[in-house]
């Protein structure tokens, strides 16, 4: 269920929504479950003939897999300890398992691992496309890709291609490094041998936001904060920065903070530039027009081949911790569910910026902000040439 999309907006599942369904499926790496799933979007409410209608839209994708658990999962309670059922008595380390179970009270932690599978993923690629396909509306656009896997760097191209996603879903492991990508990929190989996972650092970079978006008036309506929320939220994820990032705490305020000067020609950033851009498009929480640039660190995922140590909840004896059907790498996946959460978080400020209950009215809003930015930097043209008119000969 997605609500607040203005009417008006041209929308198609096959065209908007179901590339991105693939490509959150898709990457080197990745385990059976992918061979079962082909996730598309069913459209169910809020469009009409190709457009939103400014109801809420609602979606259906169908869970192939679904038939295999219907015993397992049945809400009516079923006789006896059938292992049908799929019970679950030996957490994982890394995972939701355990602390789902004291938290909850539960005795069984199939009860908390499905809840907490990123399986729910699926729901937010598909907002997040919407939310992309609005975005576009206003030239802002999101790619992804990887810039470490297993401790493996790959060299960041600069620039970035014109299209990022092209260039990135070319490659089975979403990087634009290829001699990384050949490492990568042996690297994956070998935690597969191994029965071992691995994790990494991808990127996620929106291009064309303009200045404005987010607050500095309120802790909760900085837009860096909620970025970085957003990114949080995905499950294994243990970090993200901004711009420099982390990298900014170690060095001078002078080899961190982006120069400005005029540029006037710039509608989206009210007439400036920044001569670099360490801050990552966002400067007290509001957006700087330059690019918003997001990396985000994934820890390996907690399913292993080879278990960890664990504890049986039923007799407190040690053991090895479960096996469930996992990937070695998700990574790639990660990257494109990554997008779909920035897609979301700008879509809402865009909205919450400009409003509007029609695509129509919202762009109307839009264009009288950007002329608004153009007074203030005609303004200051006109304040230059009086101030040169001014000076001696």
């Amino acid at each position: 269920m997605i609500e607040g999309v203005p009417a008006g907006l041209a929308l198609s599942s096959a065209r908007d929504i179901d590339p991105d369904l693939r490509r959150r499926q898709g990457g080197y790496g990745r385990g059976g479950r992918m061979k079962i799933e082909r996730d598309t979007a069913e459209v169910v409410a809020g469009i009409r003939l190709g457009e939103t209608i400014g109801s809420p839209l609602a979606f259906l994708v169908w869970n192939r897999d679904w038939e295999n658990w219907r015993v397992a999962m049945d809400p009516e309670a079923p006789a006896g300890e059938s292992p049908r059922l799929k019970r679950v008595h030996l957490p994982r380390p890394g995972h939701a398992d355990l602390v789902g179970v004291l938290k909850y009270d539960r005795d069984d932690a199939r009860d908390i691992l499905e809840r907490a599978s990123a399986r729910e993923t699926t729901a937010r690629v598909v907002a997040g496309a919407v939310a992309k396909r609005l975005l576009a509306e206003f030239d802002i656009k999101i790619g992804s890709h990887i810039v470490m896997m297993g401790g493996i760097e790959a060299k960041r191209p600069d620039p970035l291609p014109d299209d990022i996603n092209a260039a990135a879903d070319a490659s089975p492991v979403r990087t634009l490094d290829p001699d990384a990508e050949s490492r990568m990929i042996e690297a994956i190989d070998d935690a597969k041998s191994r029965g071992d996972t691995m994790g990494g650092v991808f990127e996620v970079v929106a291009r064309g936001v303009p200045a404005g978006l987010g607050s500095h008036v309120s802790w909760d309506r900085k837009l860096d904060g909620r970025i970085a929320h957003a990114m949080m939220s995905i499950q294994a994820m243990k970090g993200v920065e901004i711009g420099m990032g982390f990298e900014a705490s170690r060095r001078p305020g002078s080899k961190v903070h982006d120069e400005i000067e005029r540029a006037p020609e710039l509608r989206n950033t009210g007439g400036f530039r920044r001569l670099s851009n360490s801050a990552g498009g966002l400067e007290g929480g509001i957006t700087t027009g330059e690019p918003v640039v997001v990396r985000v660190a994934m820890k390996p995922l907690s399913t292993l081949m080879q278990p960890l140590r664990s504890v049986d909840l039923r007799t407190g004896d040690s053991a090895d911790a479960i096996r469930e059907r996992s990937d070695v790498a998700a990574l790639a996946a990660a990257g494109v569910i990554g997008e779909a959460m920035l897609a979301i978080v700008l879509a809402d400020a865009v909205l919450e910026k400009f409003g509007g209950d029609s695509l129509g009215e919202l762009k109307r809003n839009f264009e009288s902000y950007l002329a608004q930015l153009d007074s203030r930097s005609d303004r200051l043209d006109r304040a230059t040439d009086r101030e040169a008119d001014a000076e001696p000969s």
